[in-house]
């Protein structure tokens, strides 16, 4: 490939080859097109890949939502009361503390059975959404299903022929494996120590207010910020800890402020006892959802524009009051 021009196409487009004579030289003629989706469309190998992209993703959605559904049809009254109980019970007496690292083995060996990480947490997803597991029983189930996907990678590693291949591949796999069960020590045998599951909570409660929120999640967090860290380690390590170490602290003390909010307000000073002295922008994102779905977006920063020149916090609660009651 390093000698190939750009312009050749890694797509496969014919399937058989026939001899014809040209001047007394036997020259091989393309006969018959290969049978797949664009073997006879003239585009580039990149258009071809995105319009399969898209294609995959409006499948996968179909099919979530269609599962989804029949979920919905089938798992109704006394089935979903069975499966409940049985799903979400924990062991009786002293061992009920072992129950979660039994799900952890279940959602191991299930991942390893059906080969996909992705099949068994999509599988999952709609019981939470109807009901039927709850998200500290789901927990364990998706913690296995990350060691259990390992598996895939250190059976691939095994089928190296070449001593050095094998010692190179399984290096890959096993970072993969102990990757996973660090994070693993790190966020599940101490209680206090599961956040992602009020984080999911949290993340669920937005998302069913504000639906466009999900789709800002996933475009920060798979797309944006891996893109700004990259972007800084590039610049070196001054940049990347100058830049980001001050955003950090700030996300730090932001943390702290919150939970001293909710359990200890006393300990902070009068203004850092709510954030109602921010702008509604920096604070609430009802602001952002009246702006994208209202056709009084322009009414609204006016009047939001009004409120914050407001000294009085009492005043301001109140005035945003009317302004939501006004929208």
């Amino acid at each position: 490939l390093g000698n190939a021009s750009a312009d050749i196409s890694l797509l496969k487009r014919y399937c058989s080859f026939k001899n014809e004579s040209d001047n007394g030289t036997f020259i091989q003629v393309p006969d018959k097109y290969c049978s797949f989706l664009f073997a006879k469309v003239q585009w580039a190998d990149w258009l071809i890949g995105l319009v399969l992209l898209i294609i995959s993703i409006i499948c996968l959605c179909l099919c979530l939502f269609l599962l989804v559904k029949i979920l919905q049809s089938l798992l109704k009254g006394t089935v979903k009361n069975i499966i409940f109980k049985v799903v979400n019970t924990d062991f009786p007496g002293m061992f009920k503390h072992l129950t979660p690292y039994l799900a952890i083995l279940v959602g191991c060996i299930l991942t390893i059975l059906v080969q996909s990480s992705s099949i068994f947490t999509s599988t999952l997803t709609p019981l939470v959404g109807l009901g039927i597991i709850t998200i500290e029983r789901v927990y364990p189930f998706t913690i296995g299903s990350n060691i259990g996907t390992t598996i895939t990678g250190i059976m691939a590693a095994l089928t190296a022929t070449s001593e050095k291949d094998l010692r190179n591949s399984l290096q890959i796999a096993l970072c993969h494996t102990f990757f996973n069960i660090i994070g693993i020590l790190i966020w599940f045998p101490i209680p206090f120590m599961r956040f992602p599951i009020p984080m999911a909570k949290k993340l669920g409660e937005i998302t069913a207010k504000y639906r466009w929120f999900a789709v800002l999640y996933i475009v920060c967090s798979f797309f944006v910020i891996p893109l700004i860290v990259f972007g800084l380690s590039l610049a070196g390590w001054y940049v990347f800890g100058g830049v980001l170490g001050p955003i950090v602290l700030i996300i730090i003390l932001i943390i702290l402020i919150n939970i001293l909010q909710r359990y200890k307000p006393k300990f902070l000073p009068a203004p850092l006892r709510t954030w109602l002295w921010l702008p509604v922008p920096f604070r609430s994102l009802a602001f952002y959802d009246r702006c994208l779905f209202s056709k009084k977006c322009f009414q609204c920063k006016k009047k939001v524009h009004l409120m914050t020149n407001n000294e009085n916090i009492h005043n301001n609660e109140t005035y945003i009051g009317d302004i939501e009651e006004s929208l």
